[in-house]
């Protein structure tokens, strides 16, 4: 009997994509960890189990046409579907507030809102790994999520920080409220960091690379830090930015 070598699920040489349907189905059947799904936003017939699959296990699901599929796929017969593997699970904000417990330490997250370079997000988690943070909050939507480019850029960190992915920052954020943890924005009209505490339960706000924090996440922050600029160029990079006021926390506790 000849292969039907349609079901077999294809890989990019770089094993983070699956493309065709069956193939995709089969990955998510297994319980592989998927970061997103792109479907072609036309697509019909078993389309539509693969759409209630990703509902059913969380799976983020990204409508694009037939180009953005094609570049993903390599050449490959995707029929309007691609999976993207993750390189490590997420998990709730419970989870990490959890974790902090279980050390018997106050917690100490990183939120990173709209960070939508993976490098940028890599080089955050390796140095959140590094100075102890209890896990880091994503949005599900624009940013950059736990690729193989992440986890290269980890240098591995991001099989050992736990990370959740919301679909709201600022629910997030009044979760943490809830649970006793203070919010620390950052941004350029805020105090010097470090005039202000970071002891305690601490969870430090994270901008985009190009905007900084949204308004609703920015007013939902009881505290605004900056870092001192005194060259002409009046920003640093986020990953940067984020690892000097990581280990101002660092310092404070006197870890």
């Amino acid at each position: 009997m000849e292969k039907n070598f349609r079901d077999k699920p294809t890989e990019r040489a770089d094993s983070e994509i699956i493309v065709g349907r069956n193939p995709v189905i089969e990955a998510i059947k297994s319980g592989r960890t998927i970061d997103s799904v792109y479907i072609n936003a036309n697509a019909k017939g078993s389309i539509s189990v693969i759409v209630n699959l990703c509902k059913e296990n969380s799976i983020l699901v990204k409508r694009v046409d037939d180009r953005k599929l094609d570049k993903m796929s390599n050449g490959a017969s995707h029929q309007g579907v691609a999976a993207v593997l993750g390189c490590a699970s997420y998990c709730s904000v419970s989870d990490i507030l959890e974790n902090a417990k279980s050390k018997g330490e106050s917690p100490f997250i990183i939120i990173c809102d709209e960070i939508e370079d993976p490098h940028n997000l890599g080089a955050i988690i390796r140095t959140a790994e590094a100075a102890g943070a209890h896990g880091i909050i994503i949005p599900k939507r624009r940013s950059a999520s736990l690729s193989s480019t992440v986890y290269k850029t980890s240098a591995g960190a991001a099989s050992h920080v736990l990370v959740a992915r919301v679909t709201n920052l600022a629910s997030a954020i009044d979760e943490l409220k809830q649970n006793g943890v203070w919010i620390y924005g950052t941004d350029a009209k805020g105090e010097d960091y470090t005039s202000v505490s970071l002891e305690g339960a601490v969870a430090l706000v994270i901008g985009s690379e190009g905007f900084g924090m949204g308004r609703l996440v920015k007013e939902k922050c009881d505290f605004l830090l900056k870092l001192p600029m005194y060259g002409k160029v009046n920003s640093l990079n986020a990953s940067v930015a984020a690892g000097v006021f990581m280990y101002e926390v660092v310092r404070q506790r006197g870890n």
